[in-house]
């Protein structure tokens, strides 16, 4: 599923004059991807990618790379032809993902990486500009999109699904230099709007006065007992609890063994509880103190959040199920780029589909074919053993006969022997 690096360029030129594709990867050229990309060898036991179009495709000659190993950290990257400085431009990012193996938890996200960054070192912890890409364990399935800001990495407020089938779907992050952003799934816009707005990169504007304290004086309580009611008098000697006047002796109580009788209580139903006076407005009140605000001495705009220098492209991920296959990747300032590139990958994805019903059924008939052969075979281990059974028989029938003559020829010597 991919789409032609010249034809790549070639649109990024008729879309516009300075337009420039920096990574467009397709692994379209067999091998040779393994010159490009370096896996990273900070740790032993990374999982390995396979060039594969996997087991179910539209066209087999567009292979992608795809993780093989289960339970396994994987970290590979690959550079840019050159730097990309997005200050001024448009950064566009968009890739193809495919968890064949319906992954039940796993990443299937990238990183853009900073021009410094050392690929066989590459892990977790190595800084980058923007992560993005779906994210998929067990009822969580999101499309991460975070930032890295002076430092520190900052995710999204706002929460974009991923979709958690089998087949091809195209991620594309655009993020433009007026300081908006767009996030689309397989063409469609799913996320949209401001990143001052979305991600909390500054600080706030405003902060609480430190120097300001609540008045000493200051009347909390918005409401405050009648000063006018009085409690009723004798409110108090109603007691809670009262004899029961229907309760009599039993006729079989016997003071002498039972002790004296004593009736039993019951709630007194003219008993009212505690007296309080009702509540009324407190005139005093002047509502919650509000702690005044003033400029945080902190906060600076920053008119190039969006702006970044861009070195390289890397997969960073844990996978629990291996199968995921990474593809068409396209780093480029120029947003008509990436459309076209998707309006290719889209008439793949609509072929992809068929191929899925024609595996699964090419599988299930195999499947039925091997069930249907370990029966035959079971029946013909069957008869074997049923012949089997019957020789042993005969042959321990033969042996019972022979042993009941046995007494007989004795018993008949020892007659004679008498005689």
């Amino acid at each position: 599923m991919k789409f032609n690096t010249a034809v790549v360029g070639l649109l990024g030129l008729v879309a516009g004059a300075y337009a420039e594709v920096y990574l467009s990867e397709t692994f379209s050229d067999g091998e040779a991807w393994l010159k490009r990309w370096t896996p990273s060898s900070y740790r032993e036991d990374l999982g390995k990618f396979n060039l594969t179009a996997g087991k179910w495709f539209s066209d087999d000659s567009h292979p992608g790379i795809q993780t093989s190993e289960d339970l396994r950290f994987y970290a590979i990257s690959t550079s840019l032809k050159k730097t990309f400085d997005s200050k001024g431009k448009n950064l566009v990012l968009q890739l193809t993902v495919k968890n064949e193996q319906k992954l039940d938890c796993g990443g299937g996200y990238i990183k853009l990486l900073q021009p410094n960054y050392d690929p066989k070192t590459f892990n977790g912890d190595t800084n980058y500009n923007i992560m993005f890409g779906p994210d998929l364990c067990g009822s969580k399935s999101l499309v991460h999109v975070i930032f890295n800001y002076k430092g520190k990495n900052h995710d999204m407020k706002k929460t974009i699904s991923a979709p958690s089938d089998q087949f091809t779907h195209i991620y594309t992050l655009i993020v433009k230099p007026d300081q908006t952003y767009q996030v689309l799934l397989d063409g469609e816009e799913k996320g949209s709007g401001s990143l001052l707005e979305d991600w909390d990169f500054l600080p706030p504007k405003t902060i609480p006065d430190p120097d300001a304290k609540k008045p000493e004086d200051w009347v909390d309580d918005a409401k405050i007992p009648n000063p006018e009611e009085k409690k009723p008098e004798g409110w108090d000697d109603i007691p809670e609890f009262i004899t029961d006047p229907e309760a009599s002796k039993p006729e079989d109580w016997d003071d002498e063994m039972d002790g004296d009788w004593e009736a039993p209580s019951i709630p007194n139903p003219d008993y009212q509880g505690e007296w309080k006076p009702t509540m009324i407005d407190n005139p005093a009140y002047k509502g919650e103190w509000e702690h005044p605000l003033i400029d945080n001495p902190e906060y600076a705009v920053d008119e190039n959040i969006y702006a970044y220098k861009t070195g390289g492209l890397g997969i960073d991920i844990w996978q629990v199920k291996s199968g995921s296959i990474f593809d068409n990747f396209l780093i480029t300032d120029e947003i008509e780029v990436a459309e076209k590139e998707r309006e290719t990958i889209n008439e793949f994805k609509k072929l992809e589909a068929d191929a899925k019903t024609e595996f699964d059924k090419t599988e299930a008939e195999a499947n039925k074919e091997e069930g249907e052969g370990e029966g035959e075979g079971e029946g013909e281990g069957e008869d074997e053993d049923e012949d089997q059974n019957d020789v042993e028989e005969d042959d321990e029938a033969g042996e019972e006969e022979t042993t009941d003559d046995k007494p007989v020829i004795e018993t008949d010597k020892k007659v004679k022997d008498e005689l």
